[in-house]
C-alpha cells in the first residue's frame, strides 16, 4: 500500500504554534495530530513579544533581542515539526504544510517596526510564521500560505464543495477527537487542506 499524503496545517501565535496533520486516502480525511510547537522556551525569561521587549531600546540591544527571538523560534520550529513527521512516519508521509498567513501590507523596516505599535504586532506575527515557513521549506515540503480571511474559500475550491459544507465537515472531523476543536485546530485543518490540494493529493472530505 502506498503512504499516505499527509499535510501539516499551521497557526501561529505569540511563541507558539497549533498544529493539525492531515492524511489524505481514498477514505476521505483523517486528523492524524493535533497539538501545538512551542517557539520559545518556556519560563519566567521566555521573550513572547520580542518587538515589544525591544521597543524604546537603542537600536542595536533591540536588533540583538529580536535576532535572538528569531533565531531561537526558527531552531525550535524545526525541532518541533521535525518531531512531529517522525511521530506520524508510520501512518503517512509528510508532504506539505498549510500556514495561515495575515491579511496585512508588507512590514517597514526595522526602525520604522518600532516606530509603529500596529506594526510591532505584524511583525511579531510575521517573525513567528517566518519560522514554521522556514522550517518546512528546509524538509522541502510544499508550503501552501493562505490568509487567514480566505483558507475557507480556498479548501472549499479544493474539495470542490461548498464553504458551507466544508466549514460543517472540518467540526465533524473533530467529534470523535474530542475537545479541544477550537478556531485554531478548524482554520489550521482547512490550511492543511489547501497544502494537501497543493501538493497534488486531490483531498476529499
Amino acid at each position: 500500500m502506498p503512504a499516505r499524503s499527509v499535510a501539516l496545517g499551521v497557526r501561529a501565535h505569540s511563541g507558539w504554534a497549533a498544529v493539525v496533520a492531515v492524511a489524505s486516502s481514498s477514505e476521505g480525511l483523517q486528523i492524524l495530530h493535533r497539538g501545538r510547537v512551542e517557539l520559545v522556551v518556556p519560563g519566567p525569561d521566555a521573550v513572547r513579544q520580542p518587538y515589544h521587549e525591544a521597543e524604546g531600546l537603542a537600536l542595536e540591544r533591540a536588533r540583538q533581542i529580536v535576532d535572538d527571538a528569531t533565531d531561537l523560534a526558527r531552531r525550535l520550529a524545526a525541532e518541533g515539526l521535525e518531531a512531529i513527521a517522525e511521530r506520524l512516519r508510520k501512518d503517512g508521509r509528510v508532504e506539505a504544510c498549510g500556514l495561515l498567513l495575515s491579511s496585512g501590507r508588507p512590514l517597514p523596516g526595522f526602525e520604522a517596526i518600532l516606530a509603529s505599535h500596529a506594526a510591532i504586532h505584524a511583525a511579531e506575527g510575521e517573525l513567528y510564521r517566518e519560522a514554521i515557513r522556514s522550517a518546512a521549506a528546509a524538509r522541502r515540503w510544499t508550503v501552501a500560505g493562505s490568509p487567514e480571511k480566505q483558507v475557507w474559500t480556498r479548501a472549499a475550491a479544493a474539495l470542490g464543495r461548498p464553504r458551507a459544507a466544508v466549514q460543517k465537515g472540518v467540526a465533524a472531523l473533530g467529534k470523535p477527537l474530542g475537545p479541544p476543536w477550537t478556531q485554531d485546530e478548524k482554520l489550521a485543518t482547512a490550511a492543511a487542506i489547501v497544502a494537501l490540494s497543493e501538493a497534488g493529493a486531490s483531498p476529499a472530505l
